[in-house]
């Protein structure tokens, strides 16, 4: 894996769990204004709102750079729009590219003892 690659991973990383966060506190603010006074729904809509597109032009860049196929956009995609998803995919994200290191790392190794 490239530098490229991982650092666009890395970043779709970053932001999947707050983006998570921000979509359950906006679930939680909606509630909260329709059985009390308190209205934060305008401020986290917006907070969401702002996570939501930088996550999805991150997972744009990390489809390209990791030429994912279609299933596995579409499940990092999906993943986005669920409540508890993005911590799904923070998780996942991780894992791949930490297999993706060892890899790198193998494969490096195997050149060099060649």
């Amino acid at each position: 894996m490239d530098l490229m690659t991982a650092s666009a991973l890395r970043r779709l990383r970053l932001v999947s769990a707050p983006e998570a966060i921000s979509f359950l506190l906006l679930g939680v603010c909606s509630v909260l204004k329709r059985t009390t006074d308190f209205n934060a729904v305008p401020v986290m809509g917006a907070v969401h709102g702002i996570l939501f597109i930088i996550y999805v032009i991150f997972w744009l860049d990390a489809w390209n750079k990791t030429k994912w196929d279609l299933k596995t956009a579409a499940l990092y995609f999906v993943l986005s729009v669920l409540p508890f998803g993005g911590f799904f995919a923070e998780r996942k994200l991780r894992r791949e590219a930490e297999a993706s290191v060892i890899a790198a790392r193998a494969r490096k190794e195997s050149v060099v003892n060649a």
